[in-house]
């Protein structure tokens, strides 16, 4: 029985890419894996296997009776809504430890890198396998997806020392460029639904029993929202109502100005005083240099509520 490998809910292209990536690699080991998803592809990630050669992994939302390797979370609201009835049989990961539980051993590959396919890249290494020249592109533009082409603060030397390796595999002389597509596709929302927008990378995270969702969107120019804005936050705070959340956030990313400006609908009008030390106004609240949600917005909302 082959084991399925799959990333989180609302999939980017980190989970989606790791996912084909890892499948392959445990196909060549001789652990029969299918790649697996949860969600739609966003466009970016559409962007990338299309470029790349790859059609999208299997859709699949139940996993009972299943093996499963987890990418990119290890989150129960991430997770299939089934997986307490699956056999999670490993975790490859970039983010804190969840709360994802198991009843039998697992394989566990969790780094503090910038990209869960920068830590599938030194496992094909541990495993000396080759990476095909197509696997290595999708796996590279995941890197500079989750790194904002290096300039996340979440980006290590691990994960620059990865795209460089896999460029030259891929046959990608300046990545750099290949980013930048990857990032105008992403700034293009004009005409899509505000709803399609918000969830377009939205995780729920359980913060000492509340829940709350964090969106993000990264573009190269925030004048984009702009006609949109009021629509967006219309859209959270009934997205709020409609998931019985203490509180959702979208964050609007500028990855040339390197900060973001914040959406907030919340029961706790003081949260982001409290978190981040700056109020909001108006549900908005712009935080120069962030640019990581894992690494700048999560652990000091976290701290807020406990």
């Amino acid at each position: 029985m082959p084991m399925y490998v799959v990333g989180h809910k609302i999939p980017d292209s980190d989970s989606i890419c790791g996912a084909i990536a890892l499948a392959y690699l445990k196909n060549q080991i001789g652990e029969a894996a299918i790649a697996a998803r949860l969600g739609e592809l966003s466009p970016e990630t559409a962007f990338i296997l299309d470029r790349f050669g790859f059609e999208a992994p299997e859709f699949k939302e139940r996993y009972a009776g299943e093996e499963v390797y987890i990418v990119d979370h290890s989150e129960l609201t991430q997770a299939p809504d089934d997986i307490a009835q699956a056999t999670i049989v490993g975790i490859v990961d970039h983010h804190k430890l969840g709360d994802l539980t198991t009843s039998t051993p697992l394989e566990c590959w969790i780094r503090p890198v910038g990209c869960s396919n920068t830590v599938i890249k030194m496992m094909y290494d541990f495993y000396s396998v080759e990476i095909p020249a197509d696997i290595a592109g999708i796996m590279l533009c995941a890197i500079l997806s989750d790194t904002v082409i290096f300039k996340s603060p979440t980006c290590t030397t691990a994960d620059i020392k990865c795209v460089e390796a896999l460029a030259e595999i891929a046959g990608v002389e300046d990545y750099k460029a290949l980013g930048m597509e990857m990032f105008k596709v992403k700034s293009a929302v004009e005409g899509t639904p505000a709803r399609d927008l918000v969830m377009r990378d939205f995780k729920d995270f359980n913060m000492n029993g509340n829940l709350v969702g964090i969106g993000q969107l990264e573009v190269i120019d925030l004048s984009v929202f702009d006609d949109i804005k009021a629509e967006l936050e219309a859209d959270i705070a009934a997205l709020k109502a409609e998931g019985n959340r203490h509180s959702v956030l979208l964050l609007l990313t500028d990855i040339m100005k390197e900060g973001s400006e914040v959406l907030v609908v919340s029961d706790d009008s003081e949260l982001t005083s409290r978190a981040y030390g700056k109020a909001t106004e108006n549900g908005r609240v712009w935080l120069d240099g962030v640019l990581s949600r894992k690494k700048q917005v999560v652990p000091p909302l976290q701290d807020a509520f406990a």
